[in-house]
Formats: C-alpha cells, structure tokens, sequence
C-alpha cells in the first residue's frame, strides 16, 4: 500500500511545482513559500481532525515529537542553505548539488535505518544519479559572481539538510499516525519560513500580492498538503531509501504538465536523463 502513497506524493508534488511557478510570477518566492505553509498547516490538521487522530496527540512520546521537531528544523535550514547558496552562487552549479539530496538520502538510509542494500539497488542509484545531472538544464552565463566558495558549502549543507528530514522524518513517523506527524512538523517548517520573510523584511509585499497569484498560491499549498501527507504515509510503512526516489518522480508529473500549460519543451539531453531516472526509480523499487 505504501507505493500508492509513495506515488501520490510524487503526483501532488509535481502539480505544487507547476501550480506554484503560476503563483510567484508577481510574488516574491519566499513569501509566497510562508503563505504556502499556512495552507498546508491548516489542511494539515483539517485532515487529522478528519481521521480522528487529534485524540492521540497525548500519547506522543518525547522520543518521537523530538524527531518530528527535528524534522521540521532539516526541512527548515535546508531552505535557508538553499537560498542563501543562490544569493551567492550561480544556479546552473547550485542544482546539481542540491538534486543529489536523493542519493545521499538512499545512502544514509542504507547506514542509518538498516535498509539492506543490494547490487541492483546500487545500480539504481548510479543510473538515477546520471540522469538527475542529465537533467539539469545548463546554460552560458557572462556574468559569474561568485564569493568565494561559500556557495558550495551552502548548496551541500541544503543537499545534506534535505537528506535528513526524510531520515529524521522517518524515525519520527514511526511513533505516531502519520496525518498528525506531518502536521506537527509543519508547525516547526511554518516558524521557519516566516523567521526567514521577517529577516529579508518580506512581509510588507502581501499588499502588493494580485488576486491571481493569491489562487495559485492557495491551490499550491493544498497541493504540497496532500503530496506531503502522502509521502509521510508511505514512510510510515515503506523504506526511506524506496520512497525518497519514487517521490523523485514528480519531476516526470512536472514536466508532463509544463508542456501542457506551459508549453514548455524538453532537449535531447534532458528527456534522456528523464528516462534515466524512470529506469533507476523502476531498479530500486524492484
């Protein structure tokens, strides 16, 4: 049952990618990210209030919201490293590090979880990875400015930060149903995102925001909802180092919908990383 689960994460989150592209058109992206967290906060608990399991929240042990909290945080400061890697470094670079989040994920599953690996799973890895970096669009850019590299100690913190929510998410999952679990841990992810729109003194834009943008942010957020309920059910009962890459294939969803709405096309290079990582996904779920 839990591929279903896996898969349906995967569905809602390409859908979040193409509907929240639509919603930060005029908005700021980091705003439009902490508005987005309130939809899911509040569809979130509207579900946990649905199944019931409000009445479990008592019998969370410390042991289990700790990891939940952790979660949360990973989640988190893998979105301030990520942003703060594009504030100082060139995006073209950035990306790659960052979509590695899924190999590391498969590999601290594999020492963390005790997630038996075999060799068809490792080719799986290595064929999900050539396609990840085949994937990235690349493109000339005359101007680089580039401080240092401290972008890449960003952009490998938010890759090693993404890595670890699904792990601490996993661990965390385990002691409690997994509407609650997800909703809790959007509470921790909620904080964060605001902290961040106070810091860059963001707030002030809400005025500026159109009537357009505030639906597509809205339709976004009920879409990361459901792809993050999702993805924590299948956790729950499935192997992090399963899920993570089925979950991957949003990217497959995302692009099958930019062609549609957005008219957007694939090169040569880029579908054959696409059909990469539909293979490597297929090995290790095999």
């Amino acid at each position: 049952m839990w591929i279903f689960f896996a898969f349906g994460s995967a569905l809602f989150a390409g859908a979040t990618a193409i509907l929240a592209k639509v919603g930060i058109k005029n908005t700021d992206s980091n705003l439009a990210t902490a508005i987005r967290t309130i939809v899911v906060l509040v569809f979130s608990w509207l579900i946990v209030f649905v199944v019931g399991s409000q009445h479990t929240i008592n019998s969370i042990s410390n042991y289990t919201l700790v990891f939940l909290i952790l979660s949360g945080c990973a989640t988190g400061a893998s979105w301030l490293c990520y942003f703060k890697a594009l504030q100082l470094g060139d995006v073209n670079k950035i990306t790659p590090i960052d979509k590695s989040s899924a190999i590391l994920t498969i590999i601290l599953a594999f020492f963390f979880l005790g997630e038996k690996a075999t060799p068809i799973m490792g080719l799986g890895v290595l064929v999900f990875a050539i396609g990840t970096y085949l994937m990235i669009q690349r493109k000339e850019s005359k101007a680089q400015d580039v401080k240092g590299n401290l972008w890449l100690f960003y952009a490998v913190l938010s890759a090693v930060f993404a890595s670890l929510t699904s792990i601490l998410g996993k661990i965390g999952i385990q002691g409690v149903e997994s509407n609650l679990g997800t909703a809790i841990r959007t509470i921790v992810v909620l904080i964060m995102a605001w902290v961040v729109v106070f810091i860059q003194k963001k707030h002030t834009m809400i005025k500026n925001i159109d009537r357009k943008s505030w639906v597509f942010i809205i339709l976004s957020g009920v879409a990361t909802g459901l792809s993050w309920l999702c993805y924590y059910h299948a956790l729950q009962t499935g192997k992090a180092s399963l899920v993570v890459p089925i979950d991957q294939l949003s990217i497959v969803v995302s692009i099958a919908f930019s062609r549609v709405f957005l008219k957007e096309r694939l090169s040569g290079k880029a579908f054959i990383g696409l059909l990469l990582i539909i293979l490597g996904t297929m090995l290790l779920v095999v």
